[in-house]
């Protein structure tokens, strides 16, 4: 059977990671797996695993060329005559939406995040059936559109059991890393992620700048890249550094996070705007971790409190420093919790589920 799913680019990111992963493991189970989207760093790596990409501009807002770019879709599913259309983002929505007219094809959406409310969002609660990537995001859209009960389904992200395992672990690379940026015999407190002022980096600063006062010995890690037009910000927050003397370091792009989140301490999500579920929650966890995040969003739905992490205020370095010295005392099994709750596995058997429902010769 073939299924289709439409994402605007294939660069690196969630949604992106969510798609590549689920497309692999449909592969493995004899489906076929068509990818449409214009292109990016993760298309030879489909490729690679056994999925058609089909390169086509699904991300252009440009009213002018919609026309054209959504007859040239009609076209390529015409040919490929799939089973199901999977679609990822509201400009792939759209175009599905006017191409499939005559073909009349089962669509599924994927809402993977708090969209702005408005008739260009709705567009993804217009599906056949809807895939919410946490209770959260769920109770958003039905607040906001009235979504019926029955059409929506929660689907958390799946977590990579065999990469987010304690047991798989290159600890050469973790003994490389820990002489690299001094970290041996320290308290190892880290964020990871893209720098941007949603991550409130500098709640994290000054949150790691009281807990020094107590602990001296504790290090914060900034783990992620830093885009060209966010280098003011990067640059604000060396100077924050400076100024409070704290001893936090940033580690650029890494790919190995696993390792990084397994050799942390605590490792902190305090994002200013909700998570739509909270992947990197959820990866450390697996790796015993303990993590700290703010209240709202998707890791509400993965952290539980005083087990294997807490949650604290938005903007609260006290709060979060005083979490912080608390959550290093939790031992917990979270790779065990993870792979029961949040596995990439179960994520694809219940994708699959979904689209039989539709398509009952899938179940044959």
């Amino acid at each position: 059977m073939k299924i289709v799913q439409l994402l605007p680019e294939f660069n690196e990111g969630g949604v992106e990671r969510g798609v590549l992963e689920l497309s692999r493991e449909l592969v493995k189970k004899g489906f076929e797996s068509i990818i449409i989207s214009n292109g990016g760093k993760l298309v030879n790596v489909a490729k690679s695993e056994g999925a058609l990409h089909v390169k086509l501009d699904v991300c252009s807002k440009n009213p002018f060329s919609a026309p054209w770019r959504i007859y040239k879709l009609y076209k390529i599913l015409q040919k490929i005559n799939p089973d199901i259309l999977h679609v990822r983002s509201r400009i792939p929505a759209w175009m599905v939406f006017f191409a499939n007219k005559c073909l009349k094809k089962t669509v599924i959406s994927t809402v993977h995040g708090f969209n702005s409310v408005s008739f260009y969002s709705s567009i993804m609660t217009s599906a056949n059936h809807i895939i919410c990537v946490s209770g959260a995001i769920k109770e958003y859209i039905q607040q906001h559109y009235n979504t019926l009960e029955n059409k929506i389904t929660i689907i958390p992200r799946g977590i990579d059991l065999e990469k987010f395992n304690p047991q798989n672990v290159d600890k050469q690379f973790i003994q490389e890393f820990k002489n690299k940026f001094d970290l041996h015999d320290k308290f190892i407190v880290t964020t990871v992620g893209r720098i941007t002022q949603l991550k409130d980096l500098e709640t994290f600063i000054h949150a790691i700048a009281l807990v020094q006062q107590e602990n001296p010995n504790v290090i914060g890690l900034i783990v992620g890249g830093v885009r060209d037009d966010k280098q003011n910000y990067f640059k604000s927050l060396q100077e924050l550094i400076k100024s409070l003397d704290v001893n936090v370091v940033f580690t650029g792009s890494q790919e190995k996070v696993a390792e990084i989140y397994f050799l942390s301490d605590v490792v902190i999500s305090a994002s200013k705007k909700p998570e739509s579920f909270g992947r990197s929650v959820a990866e450390a966890i697996a790796l015993g971790t303990p993590v700290i995040a703010t209240n709202h969003g998707g890791v509400k739905d993965i952290i539980k409190e005083g087990i294997n992490g807490y949650l604290v205020s938005i903007q609260s370095p006290n709060e979060l420093h005083n979490q912080i010295l608390i959550t290093k005392k939790l031992k917990f099994d979270g790779f065990d919790y993870i792979a029961t709750n949040f596995s990439l596995e179960q994520m694809v058997e219940k994708t699959i589920k979904i689209y039989k429902t539709f398509i009952p010769k899938l179940g044959e």
